[in-house]
């Protein structure tokens, strides 16, 4: 599937190729602090099917517990992430961030990781009152 995504001020974009199948919900704590969220939900990308259509984004490495170096590229205007790589090696594979993907709701989620750090209110939200606006 061919998708567009884009940083919510639209300085940077993107186009990538992503199997549907792939997309996975991951509940580590860095990926809890560095979506600001309870976890962070992401679809891998082959390095040769993304490219960059406008901007440079900013880039942060981060080690992993197991040692590894993730980069973490995000808009240095707006704050949004777009999308992680290997650090310590050719690219091969772009994990990109579904809220930046143009066609987000044709991405539902195939699995969980890192399920040991999950918040436990995160498992289950279908009983909380909802608005459709605020």
């Amino acid at each position: 599937m061919r998708v567009r995504g884009s940083c919510h001020c639209g300085k940077i974009a993107y186009t990538a190729s992503v199997d549907p199948d792939r997309v996975t919900i991951c509940h580590c704590t860095d990926c809890q602090k560095l979506s600001g969220s309870a976890y962070r939900v992401t679809v891998p990308a082959a390095a040769e099917s993304f490219a960059l259509l406008s901007g440079t984004p900013t880039l942060y490495v981060k080690t992993a517990d197991s040692g590894a170096k993730r980069v973490h590229a995000f808009c240095g205007n707006c704050g949004s992430p777009m999308y992680a790589h290997a650090a310590d090696a050719p690219i091969k594979t772009y994990g990109l961030r579904i809220g930046g993907i143009d066609q987000r709701h044709q991405l539902s989620p195939r699995t969980q990781k890192w399920c040991h750090s999950a918040l436990d209110w995160s498992e289950d939200i279908s009983e909380l009152p909802r608005s459709d606006r605020e």
